[in-house]
């Protein structure tokens, strides 16, 4: 529906209601008066003279004479004067809506950083206004983390594939080399890009906003199954004494792959051992993965939940993963409503510390 159409609308119901309301009144009016003259001639007809009588009518036919010219062209001109009253009205209220309309259609794919213009009149079309700039803003938002997160999966993808292509070129050029070397760091390349693509779509779905599933989740045993497979590693100790009872509701896939990543971090910063604790206390749920290795300082506290990041000491894809761990820790506990920081470790590492909801 367009300005003009509303405009219209408004305009004919007010014009329709004041005309029948002005009609309704004009016909009471003339009733009343012919009442009050068929009163009057009552009284002449009792107590005057046929004199009395015919001035009477005359009186009468005059006024009701008098009373109809005077409705018959104040009406339809007090009705007209309204319409026009109420179509300037209206389309001077309108007038923002229009022009938040029209900029919003010349908004483009990526011109998000444009904002309506706000009446400043603090009602309804000032908080349409409002409103309409704060959704310009999350789409902003949005759009800019969407292109900063596509190119660098972008980069993040080409690296592998580029040595992957590598690798095969000289395999194909130097029939001599070890076919079992090539073919395991073919495979090495080729569970890098799998991993890397799994944690995209892990994202992706996260981005994507879609409800979680909510079903009664025992961290306890989740934390004591993710642990099992990091205790053949002979060079870490995994301290598992910690972990009691607690119990969430949520998506059992996503925590035990957000506590799988946060052991896998652990693990690969450790010196010597890895403690993972679990507790419950009142409404809320922890996890606690703490390492005994260097730490993270300060600053880069927050830095490492982002995404494609890697710490100085661990630049290289080698030591360093997908970059993409951590981030998805963060958006896993977001989701379900928790919260994830890091601490000091007792000692000397790192903490990571998340709080759920229980949900009960």
């Amino acid at each position: 529906m367009n300005r003009a159409s509303v405009r219209v609308r408004i305009t004919a119901l007010a014009v329709a209601v004041v005309a029948a309301v002005a009609i309704g009144g004009s016909i009471v009016l003339v009733v009343l008066q012919r009442q009050a003259f068929d009163e009057s001639l009552e009284e002449a007809t009792v107590d005057g003279t046929a004199t009395v009588r015919s001035e009477v009518f005359e009186d009468a036919d005059e006024a009701t004479a008098t009373l109809q010219a005077t409705l018959a062209v104040g009406v339809p001109v007090g009705v007209l004067i309204l319409g026009v009253g109420v179509w300037i009205l209206v389309g001077r209220t309108l007038r923002p809506v229009e022009a938040i309309r029209a900029d919003v259609a010349t908004l483009g794919d990526g011109d998000w950083h444009r904002r309506v213009p706000e009446p400043g009149t603090d009602d309804e079309i000032d908080r349409l206004a409002r409103t309409m700039n704060q959704m310009l803003e999350r789409l902003e938002t949005a759009s800019a983390r969407q292109r900063r997160f596509v190119g660098d999966a972008s980069h993040e993808l080409r690296t592998p594939l580029t040595r992957l292509r590598a690798q095969i070129e000289v395999a194909r050029d130097d029939p001599a080399r070890d076919a079992d070397d090539v073919l395991r760091q073919t495979l090495a390349e080729v569970e890098e890009l799998s991993d890397l693509v799994d944690d995209l779509l892990v994202l992706a779905r996260l981005d994507d906003g879609r409800p979680l599933a909510r079903e009664e989740v025992d961290l306890d045993v989740l934390v004591t199954q993710v642990l099992r497979p990091y205790r053949d590693d002979p060079s870490v100790t995994i301290d598992g004494s910690g972990i009691a009872a607690a119990r969430v509701r949520g998506d059992e896939r996503l925590l035990r792959r957000a506590v799988d990543n946060l052991v896998r971090n652990a693990m690969r910063h450790a010196t010597s051992t890895v403690r993972v604790t679990t507790s419950e206390q009142d409404d809320h749920a922890s996890v606690r993965v703490a390492d005994d290795g260097p730490g993270v300082p300060a600053n880069d506290r927050e830095r490492v939940f982002e995404r494609f990041t890697r710490l100085d000491d661990a630049r290289s894809r080698d030591e360093g993963g997908t970059g993409l761990g951590l981030a998805i820790c963060r958006d896993v506990v977001r989701a379900h409503g928790g919260t994830i920081h890091i601490e000091d470790g007792p000692d000397g590492g790192a903490v990571f510390a998340i709080r759920l909801p229980t949900g009960t």
